[in-house]
């Protein structure tokens, strides 16, 4: 028998599970379950990537000076106080791993993101989950959890899969309230597709134990490259930098990203694109008796008023060639997220559910 054992946690983590990309028997697939840009990444940033590929063979930098600077100038922040990670989620999980471990506590929101179980396992720490208000984070339920183990603070918001978003007033009473010794980390993934909201740059700015995080991956459609950045405190983001790995990030990555981000235009013509359609298709879903929160993201969560009947318009979407992304692991088993497309897909999905309704056949 091996007596070589797991670390503590390890074991407690359940495998994370994308969304669908394939259909049996089904060629012209219509993926809506992974939340991506439905006009791809921005053609500066591939024109970058083919460049950057013709040095691969060398090393990367291992400063990201160059992206953390483009951020910077977009931004609007010190450069010193940005770190890159192999997406966002590299950058939460330098969080978890430099400022927790056994014997403390990370608190996180009932529908919260899959991943902060697990990164709170991962290091050995005990992950709390504090109940949301109607599908809303409840700052009053998170301090309420808040003992002398708690460490960390995770909270999206936007929020996945709800699509809701806690008001600026909100968040700025939970930075407020929560001891120093405790981070606050806001997830930012979806900050461009929300209005009047700097996606808790403010509060990162102003005080030492908040850290937000971006992605590559959703407006500019680089989630196949994997690349996040995180900014905080220059305390914060040293002691993360310490355990980062020097080569990370590749030539190629690194370059489309930076592409990617100055690339303003490209991101405000997405974020309206999204914005119109949104709309159209939160209006259709309530319409054909599917209830859905305003999201504030990427994606609508339809929640049917059973299993039954979400089973049901799940089929009728897949036998019309669509994935969408069941959430039941989130604690919606009537939930259905979908993510929002451009003109046409959305007018597939519509066409789809209403043919459902009907009691229709594709």
């Amino acid at each position: 028998m091996t007596r070589i054992t797991a670390q503590p946690g390890i074991m407690d983590i359940a495998l994370y599970q994308g969304g669908r990309s394939q259909l049996a028997g089904v060629t012209d697939v219509l993926k809506l379950s992974s939340n991506e840009n439905p006009l791809g990444a921005p053609p500066a940033a591939g024109a970058a990537l083919v460049q950057a590929a013709q040095g691969m063979h060398l090393y990367p930098s291992t400063d990201h000076a160059p992206l953390r600077a483009a951020i910077g100038e977009v931004w609007g922040l010190d450069p010193e106080r940005l770190i890159c990670g192999v997406g966002s989620d590299e950058v939460l999980q330098f969080v978890s791993q430099a400022f927790s471990g056994p014997g403390d506590e990370i608190i996180y929101t009932e529908h919260g993101f899959s991943m902060y179980p697990i990164l709170a396992n991962m290091a050995g720490a005990t992950p709390v989950c504090v109940p949301e208000n109607e599908r809303v984070v409840d700052v009053d339920a998170i301090l309420a959890a808040v003992t002398e183990r708690t460490r960390i603070v995770f909270l999206a918001n936007p929020a996945n899969p709800t699509g809701t978003m806690l008001a600026n007033g909100e968040l700025d009473r939970l930075a407020d309230a929560l001891p120093d010794y405790v981070i606050l980390v806001i997830d930012g993934a979806y900050v461009e597709f929300a209005t009047d909201y700097d996606g808790g740059i403010s509060l990162a700015r102003s005080r030492p134990n908040v850290l937000v995080t971006r992605t590559f991956s959703k407006i500019y459609g680089l989630g196949g490259l994997r690349v996040g950045w995180g900014y905080g405190a220059p305390a914060l983001i040293d002691i993360m930098t310490r355990i980062r790995q020097p080569f990370n990030l590749s030539v190629v990555q690194l370059a489309a990203a930076e592409a990617a981000v100055r690339d303003t235009d490209w991101v405000k013509d997405c974020a309206a694109l999204n914005m119109e359609q949104r709309a159209r298709l939160t209006g259709a879903l309530r319409q054909l008796g599917l209830a859905c929160d305003d999201s504030h993201a990427n994606f609508v969560l339809a929640r049917a008023q059973n299993e039954a009947e979400a089973d049901a318009a799940e089929a009728a979407l897949n036998a019309d060639g669509i994935l969408i992304r069941r959430v039941g692991g989130y604690g919606f088993p009537t939930g259905l997220r979908i993510t929002v497309g451009n003109a046409e897909q959305t007018g597939r999905v519509i066409a789809a559910l209403t043919r459902w309704r009907e009691g229709a056949t594709p």
